[in-house]
């Protein structure tokens, strides 16, 4: 993956961190993972293109909302979701696999 820059509003990453116990932080490492998916967030904002990234994180699949600025990933909002899995799992073809377990633990 191309080296590229991260951002995101302090106070929004509290508010994540509160709702979902991710934080942006740690949202960032979706996009290193090699099977990630990008698809487009079509339901929200007509002023600026939106979208998902859902990658493997910790053993989880993360959903990490994000736009581009400037070259910028800005991320706005993160969590595991269900649905997130789901088309991770659907797009990547994956059935009945048995999840990574987080680095250092036995």
């Amino acid at each position: 993956m191309a080296k590229t820059g991260f951002d995101w509003d302090p106070g929004k990453d509290q508010e994540n961190q509160a709702k979902h116990g991710v934080p942006f932080a740690k949202a960032q490492l979706a996009f290193a993972d090699p099977i990630r998916v990008i698809a487009e967030d079509r339901s929200h904002s007509s002023s600026e293109e939106r979208f998902y990234c859902f990658g493997e994180v910790e053993g989880g699949v993360l959903t990490v909302r994000f736009t581009y600025r400037d070259d910028v990933i800005r991320i706005f909002g993160a969590g595991y979701r269900r649905r997130g899995k789901r088309i991770y799992e659907r797009e990547n073809q994956i059935r009945g696999r048995t999840p990574r377990k987080p680095k250092g633990r036995s």
